[in-house]
């Protein structure tokens, strides 16, 4: 059973942003579509944690064939709005263990989602079941955070990541087991504000690539971006790409 938090039906239909703003803008997306679509090499790919589709979907109108493992079945409910199981087949289940058919060119992982599989041993499986759906030279491509315990003082808990009108974002973070809570406070329209948090298990950039050699993957680039910013000390995130021999 895997540790993940779940996507309910209700956070599956607020999940989008309608305004095009946040993680859709075109700004934040579009970098993200061209990268990936240059490192598919014109092969099909899978999507882990495909979601309601926010970079699958303009992927596919890239031309790009898309596979996706989703383990929220609402998520995947939203996705079929937008683009039929013909044209986007998803597999509903843990991307650890699940498999989807066919081979692929390009196995991609955004956002933070391998933090969602909240134990060592399922991330090092993520990466197993990455490995085993990859054509020999295909790609494994993980975006995430880079886990921000600098900011933390002695006796303290919690960094904020977003202070904004109408929401209010922090994580609580235990440096001992790498589990990690973020909380979120979002205005409604009422005036009040709806609290939310996940669940998620941070992972260092070392302890990635250690994964991606047990399951016979080599560290092929790491950047701070999708546009290629060089990865450094100071860096908050990491796109990094690892390939199967």
């Amino acid at each position: 059973m895997t540790s993940s938090d779940v996507w309910t039906a209700e956070q599956a239909q607020r999940y989008d942003d309608p305004a095009g703003t946040g993680m859709s803008a075109p700004a934040v997306l579009d970098p993200v579509v061209d990268a990936l679509a240059a490192l598919a090499g014109g092969g099909p790919v899978l999507e882990l944690a495909i979601g309601t589709g926010r970079v699958a979907v303009p992927l596919l109108a890239k031309g790009v064939p898309v596979t996706g493992i989703e383990l929220s079945a609402p998520m995947v409910d939203v996705l079929r709005t937008k683009v039929s199981a013909e044209d986007l087949p998803v597999v509903v289940g843990d991307m650890a263990t699940v498999r989807a058919d066919g081979e692929f060119t390009l196995v991609f992982l955004v956002f933070n989602t391998i933090g969602n599989l909240r134990t060592q041993d399922e991330q090092v499986e993520c990466f197993r079941n990455a490995a085993r759906h990859l054509s020999p030279g295909g790609r494994f491509v993980v975006e995430v955070g880079v886990p921000p315990l600098r900011r933390l003082v002695p006796g303290q808990v919690a960094v904020p990541f977003d202070v904004s009108d109408g929401h209010v974002g922090f994580d609580t973070f235990d440096p001992v087991t790498q589990q990690a809570t973020s909380h979120h406070l979002t205005q409604r329209p009422d005036g009040g504000y709806r609290r939310g948090t996940h669940n998620y298990r941070y992972v260092w950039p070392s302890e990635l690539d250690l994964m991606a050699r047990l399951a016979g993957l080599e560290l092929e680039s790491r950047h701070e971006d999708w546009s290629g910013t060089p990865f450094g000390p100071d860096s908050e995130s990491h796109v990094s790409v690892w390939r199967r021999p």
